[in-house]
């Protein structure tokens, strides 16, 4: 059924970045058919949706997610990368089953749609990633997404795999769900980064995701000793190295990015590489200050991201939006990351990580009608300055003030309740989950 979203303020990410006031959003077929004002028309298939003193924006869209480790949060906390993988990630990651698996996916997307994200850019762990297309499959979320590729030779034996047996699986699940469901699930290729990863795997993903025109999705750079075993084994920087490797390109979406060098980001600029900024992690694993003010400013493509649950620990891109317009302001000033600016790498930024930059991030006609309606009469956002909206929006709003989500025109969250999955169902059987996977570790 057609739908029309009425009497918001309507903030279109447009290319003049219009605000409309009192303004519509006419959805037909799944995508936008009109955004203005005075859009009612007559039909019987028409439903109308008032969503007066309300904020009506593109979702939101994850850069980098781990929908495998959301059953780990709060169980990994004060270590720095390494050790956090070596310690607690990677084992928990291996006591996984399709079960687990399915409950941690479950919790990750209710968890997003509540706080106003319509789709995501994940990596899995090394099996049972039908789970995870499964889950957002069935609730209706839009995810791009694969399994974790790790076939270096000093790898835990529990997540090993040979680089034949990754290759294999990766490009059967590319079989399997890329492109189904009328596009919502796609599969991008995802070597987990260079320190699990043998050259001649990485070579062959570079090779194959232009083969088969998917994405890249990896870490770079996220940990200064992460950096200097890099070079230890290879002579290059990290991103160095996925370039001489041939998996840098528009096509390619870097996680973090903390400590690249200034002929790196000139990389990042020229190959039109997107770089996810994932700033709870980054701070939580003290992990450093990625330099995306000057990433920005150098022309490098941006978005942003809250990596996973047991990192983090929460996947809300509210509280990643304030992170990311305040922690950089000590250093570049205050003017350094104003809202527009975070709120264009939470939309645009994020359809272009996903590489669907045509047909997500903003409200435009033909692009899909991927929605968040938000309520900013709140408490904590009041008073406002009704000529800006996008200062409440990144420094003030709450996943909470999520009142509706549509994906594909359709609503997953309406007047703040899932539609899609049961609430209480699903924390149930994370608890359970969780605790049989901490009490089984490795």
């Amino acid at each position: 059924m057609d739908l029309l979203l009425t009497n918001g303020t309507v903030v279109t990410m447009n290319r003049e970045r219009e605000v409309l006031a009192g303004a519509d959003v006419l959805i037909q077929d799944g995508r936008i058919a009109r955004v203005g004002h005075n859009l009612r028309t007559r039909g019987a298939s028409l439903r109308v949706l008032d969503v007066k003193g309300h904020v009506v924006l593109p979702g939101f869209i994850h850069g980098h997610l781990h929908a495998c480790q959301t059953l780990f949060r709060n169980r990994a906390d004060g270590l720095e990368l390494l050790d956090w993988l070596r310690e607690r990630i990677w084992p928990f990651e291996a006591s996984h089953d399709a079960d687990s698996m399915r409950a941690s996916a479950d919790l990750t997307f209710a968890e997003l749609i509540r706080s106003g994200s319509t789709a995501a850019l994940d990596m899995g762990s090394v099996r049972h990633y039908d789970a995870v297309f499964e889950s957002a499959r069935d609730c209706g979320f839009r995810l791009t997404g694969g399994k974790a590729m790790m076939d270096a030779p000093d790898l835990p034996p529990y997540l090993s795999e040979s680089t034949e047996a990754s290759l294999a699986e990766s490009l059967a699940l590319l079989e399997r769900w890329h492109g189904s469901h009328g596009g919502r699930l796609r599969y991008a290729l995802t070597p987990r980064f260079v320190l699990s990863c043998t050259e001649k795997l990485l070579r062959e993903v570079g090779r194959l995701a232009r083969e088969k025109n998917v994405r890249i999705h990896t870490h770079a750079s996220e940990n200064r000793t992460e950096c200097e075993v890099v070079r230890q084994l290879t002579g290059r920087d990290n991103i160095a190295w996925f370039h001489e490797l041939g998996l840098t390109g528009p096509h390619l979406t870097l996680a973090h990015c903390v400590w690249p060098t200034d002929a790196e980001v000139e990389l990042l600029r020229d190959t039109g590489t997107v770089v996810c900024h994932c700033p709870g992690s980054n701070l939580k694993l003290a992990s450093g200050f990625a330099p995306i003010p000057e990433m920005l400013d150098a022309g490098v493509h941006v978005c942003l991201g809250a990596d996973g649950a047991a990192c983090n620990n929460n996947l809300d891109m509210f509280v990643e939006m304030r992170l990311a317009a305040l922690m950089h302001k000590p250093r570049v000033g205050p003017r350094g990351m104003p809202a527009e600016r975070v709120l264009e790498m939470a939309t645009l930024g994020g359809a272009r990580a996903l590489g669907l930059e045509s047909e997500l991030g903003s409200l435009e006609p033909g692009k899909r009608a991927d929605i968040t309606v938000v309520d900013l009469s709140g408490l904590h956002a009041s008073p406002q300055d009704p000529r800006d909206v996008l200062s409440p929006l990144v420094y003030a709003a709450r996943s909470s003030d999520v009142v509706h989500v549509l994906i594909d025109g359709r609503p997953v969250l309406k007047d703040r309740a899932l539609l899609t999955l049961d609430a209480q169902a699903v924390a149930t059987s994370a608890h359970q989950h969780s605790a049989r996977i901490v009490a089984r570790r490795p």
